[in-house]
């Protein structure tokens, strides 16, 4: 197996796994570098290159340093390693970003250029539906139409309200942890309330929202309050879940409560704080 074969089925197996990473491709050089145009390496969020090559220390800070910030965002970054005269011609310091290009400086006797682009390869985010409510249906469709992986969280016996989820868990009870961002909808209506908010708030999440009442929702946090649950985690349980739209039907409260998600999933991204309560 050739290095290209094999950092592809790498990248193939990273993929299959929902494990976020960085794919480097050096898409051109200019004189003396020991990496060329089309070697790819993947890397870690830990920095740590999994497969593949792109040179020596000449570009490898350089290009680690983008890859946890490409994580952190999720947005690509374009780096071009140049010998020193290069960056003075250019009118540009290391570090420095111009034009959508981040400039490093390359201290190797080669003195050559590479530039590498660095692309963020995250799992997809996951949206857990617990309860089998026709909100808890209508969010399922949508947020699959949407690109979430979708989880139903619910009984055996309700799990045929469901047509096509990515994964089924028969309880109310998601995984404790994910690799990527998840958000949580608790629509039970009357069913297993309780049980499904335990379950949703001790787990990790960037969204908590319940399905009803604000009445309802006080008087279930009182509750799990009372049962042990930490101050914390209900402070961050969003009720009623959704944005104020006037929605009436499932699917307009489906459709509020994505709305919703998909504003919370895209300030994270940019680095904001969400406001909402």
């Amino acid at each position: 197996m050739d290095l290209e074969t094999d950092i592809l089925e790498r990248v193939r197996t990273m993929r299959a796994k929902g494990a976020p990473f960085a794919l480097a491709t050096v898409v051109r050089t200019v004189a003396a570098t020991a990496a060329k145009a089309g070697a790819k390496a993947v890397i870690l969020p830990d920095g740590a290159i999994s497969g593949g090559w792109i040179g020596g220390g000449c570009a490898r800070a350089a290009v680690i340093k983008a890859a946890r910030e490409a994580l952190a965002d999720g947005q690509p970054r374009l780096i071009s390693v140049q010998p020193d005269d290069q960056l003075q011609a250019l009118g540009v310091a290391p570090g420095e970003a111009k034009a959508g290009i981040r400039f490093a400086k390359n201290s190797c006797p080669s003195q050559g250029t590479m530039d590498i682009f660095v692309e963020p390869v995250l799992p997809r985010p996951e949206l857990i539906v617990c309860g089998a409510s026709p909100v808890a249906v209508a969010v399922a469709e949508q947020g699959a139409r949407l690109g979430f992986a979708v989880t139903a969280c619910a009984p055996t016996a309700q799990q045929g309200a469901f047509a096509e989820v990515e994964r089924r868990v028969e309880s109310y009870a998601p995984p404790a942890t994910s690799e990527g961002a998840r958000y949580i909808l608790v629509s039970t209506q009357g069913t297993g309330d309780e049980a499904a908010l335990t379950a949703a708030l001790a787990a990790d999440a960037d969204y908590v929202a319940f399905v009803g009442s604000r009445r309802k929702a006080e008087t279930l946090k009182a509750k799990l309050a009372g049962a042990g649950a930490s101050a914390e985690r209900i402070a961050k349980l969003k009720a009623p879940a959704g944005l104020d739209l006037g929605a009436i039907t499932p699917e307009e409260i489906a459709l509020s409560i994505l709305a919703e998600i998909t504003m919370v999933r895209r300030r994270s991204q940019r680095g904001e704080e969400s406001h909402e309560a």
